[in-house]
């Protein structure tokens, strides 16, 4: 049960949430990922202010703490730290591609592999069970005809994110299917209040995006 002020800058559009006990307050979006950076303080003030609430009253901020763009990560993580040292409140993280794939657990397939690119034909990306169990651990790889042959010879598998155009390119398989899902930060408060019931917090001073490669800048 609790107020939490949820933020993601990971993948292309931005998004803040505010949500009260796993249920969504108010949403702010951006588009525009070169103004991420300008746009996030004016977003948090927004959410709060349309339900008259103060960001002080706040339980947790939650993040989404990569994989995904390597500026988008930087300003997300900056602006939480700073928050939660300010107000001396607990830090939560997300993995990007779980909070991806709860955006898409309705989807009617038996796994779920969000994909976030990665340029050339390289795609972060992980894979889960539709209880978003997970199967393959988030990573970084480069796509080929026969990438995932193992797990489409027995499931249907849903593809998705803007990595998953590359994919749909090159795979031809009855099991492979792709869908059009959009992921914002509304697709973080369930994921988020179940680790503050949990009471799993980030430690501020150490807390550092997951890359998974060295640096990822999307094309323009």
């Amino acid at each position: 049960m609790a107020l939490i002020l949820n933020i993601d800058t990971a993948i292309d559009a931005a998004s803040v949430c505010l949500s009260r006990d796993a249920e969504v307050l108010s949403i702010a979006k951006n588009e525009k990922q070169k103004d991420h950076a300008a746009w996030l303080h004016l977003a948090i003030k927004e959410v709060f202010e349309k339900n008259g609430l103060e960001l002080k009253t706040i339980d947790a901020i939650a993040v989404t703490g990569g994989p995904g763009s390597y500026t988008g990560l930087r300003i997300g993580m900056a602006t939480v730290k700073g928050v939660c040292f300010a107000l001396i409140k607990p830090m939560i993280i997300l993995n990007t591609l779980h909070v991806m794939a709860n955006a898409a657990k309705n989807e009617n397939a038996d796994l779920l592999c969000p994909m976030i690119d990665a340029r050339r034909m390289e795609v972060f990306t992980a894979m889960y069970s539709k209880d978003l169990h997970t199967i393959k651990e988030p990573s970084a790889i480069t796509l080929n005809e026969k990438s995932f042959d193992e797990e489409l010879a027995n499931h249907r598998i849903c593809f998705f994110g803007n990595g998953s155009n590359k994919f749909h390119s090159i795979k031809k398989n009855e099991n492979a299917f792709f869908s059009l899902i959009d992921t914002d930060a509304s697709h973080m408060v369930s994921l988020s209040e179940d680790k503050f019931r949990q009471k799993e917090f980030a430690d501020l001073a150490y807390a550092e995006p997951l890359y998974l490669k060295e640096f990822y800048m999307p094309a323009r």
